[in-house]
């Protein structure tokens, strides 16, 4: 991707030099003699960031800064000053300027300016690519808050197509914090029960006296505690959907009783003798292995296969590596609005340290620490010192071994090696990283042979 960058000074000399050392960094360059030219070119070309002399005659660069800001929010401006108005372009940067630069100027300082504010305004632009992606995701969302366009998340949205309508019993597997309960929103939300009760238990959170009552109800005086009837989760899902989590936790008891619910729809209350029936459809999902359970003899092999009439597995987050940017846009802008914070995005290393992360608490942990990581900073961009120290202390990407003597050389093809194999090849990102050129960068790979 070549940036354009857009230089507007009075000085003829100024904007033809910065003309000629710019272009030799890679940039597409336009110039303007003062503001009033350059909010031109601004509004008919696509320009990436300006540098604007501060004091311009028909339209100063301060005018100009305000303009930009407020009909081409994103833009960053840089100004050039003398030293006798440097009160000026501090204001300036109280107005919303990225930066500003005393003249003469200092092209090394200049151009790292310029690189820095190139790659906020790239990670701004990637970031409201991916809200956007999220967004329509959301928009014909069918599918609620099931985030993902990785091949296996792909299989998973068709799989649930497939049965949502239909009134099988679903068992959904997968490691803790993946989505499960989710998945079963969305499947209850697709099926023709939709207007009708969507009940909930999580098996694994009650005892066994106090889940069976919660289950399938008791009657007044059926135990110590019994004031009156109560209806179960079954009575009260009658006509729609229960969705029965760490199903493999019920004991055998229960399972004989959840095994007659199945096949053939009627039950008694606990301490009652009356029958009866309901039309309910079993979306069911654990953590555990159950083929394993009922080799074990932990778990009934007839209830086995009346729950597993179709299984949806849902990948672990470590499968789905494409899915993280996206799942991190989208907790991004939740946590942002909810704490009232305008955070822009998240910086390279810091990216690269989340997908490089193995996630074994999956979607629910990356949640989490997004959520601190949001919480946590003081900037409109989150960095990896954002980031909880446990995916610093585990994510890897600064752990480089490099033993004592190593030529140098060697110890600078290392990093960038090891820098390109964690941002997945992505050759801007890791000029980012290394705070090198693009150029300085593709000439490194040829000299070291890096592919």
């Amino acid at each position: 991707m070549k940036f354009s960058i857009l230089i507007a000074d009075d000085e003829k000399n100024i904007r033809t030099g910065l003309k000629q050392a710019l272009e030799g960094e890679g940039y597409n360059i336009y110039l303007a003699a003062n503001g009033a030219e350059a909010l031109t070119i601004v509004k008919k070309d696509k320009i990436d960031i300006v540098i604007t002399d501060l004091k311009m005659p028909e339209m100063s660069g301060e005018e100009l800064l305000k303009k930009i800001n407020k009909d081409y929010k994103g833009i960053p401006v840089i100004m050039l000053t003398g030293h006798g108005t440097v009160e000026n372009a501090v204001q300036a940067m109280r107005e919303g300027a990225y930066d500003f630069i005393t003249k003469p100027l200092n092209l090394d300082h200049l151009f790292l300016i310029v690189k820095r504010a190139l790659s906020n305004r790239q990670l701004q632009m990637q970031h409201k690519a991916l809200q956007e992606e999220v967004d329509k995701i959301k928009n014909r969302n069918k599918y609620l808050n099931l985030i993902g366009k990785s091949s296996v998340m792909k299989k998973v949205v068709e799989t649930i197509d497939q049965v949502a309508a239909t009134k099988a019993s679903v068992l959904i597997t997968g490691e803790s914090g993946v989505g499960k309960e989710v998945v079963s929103d969305v499947i209850h939300n697709l099926s023709d029960r939709k207007d009708k009760p969507f009940i909930k238990v999580h098996c694994a959170a009650l005892s066994e006296s106090l889940l069976e009552s919660e289950l399938f109800g008791h009657e007044k005086g059926a135990f110590t505690g019994a004031i009156a009837r109560k209806k179960g989760r079954f009575e009260l899902a009658d006509k729609g959907t229960i969705f029965l989590d760490e199903i493999g936790e019920i004991n055998q008891s229960l399972q004989v009783k959840l095994l007659r619910v199945l096949q053939e729809k009627t039950f008694e209350r606990v301490g009652g003798e009356e029958e009866i029936t309901v039309d309910v459809r079993i979306i069911s999902a654990t953590n555990k292995n159950l083929e394993k359970e009922v080799e074990k003899g932990n778990f009934r092999e007839d209830l086995y296969y009346r729950l597993n009439v179709v299984n949806l597995h849902i990948p672990p987050l470590r499968e789905r590596q494409e899915d993280i940017p996206l799942l991190i846009a989208y907790f991004l802008k939740e946590f942002s609005e909810e704490n009232g914070k305008n955070i822009e995005s998240i910086d390279a290393k810091a990216q690269a340290a989340l997908s490089n992360y193995k996630w074994k608490g999956n979607i629910r942990e990356l949640r989490n620490c997004i959520e601190s990581a949001v919480v946590m900073t003081k900037n409109r961009i989150i960095n990896y010192d954002d980031l909880p120290v446990s995916i610093k202390n585990e994510s890897n990407v600064d752990n480089i071994i490099i033993k004592p003597g190593t030529p140098l050389s060697e110890v600078e093809r290392i990093v960038i090696t090891k820098t390109l194999t964690v941002l997945n090849g992505n050759k801007s990102k890791t000029a980012d990283v290394l705070g090198i050129g693009r150029k300085t960068l593709h000439r490194k790979l040829d000299e070291y042979n890096i592919e």
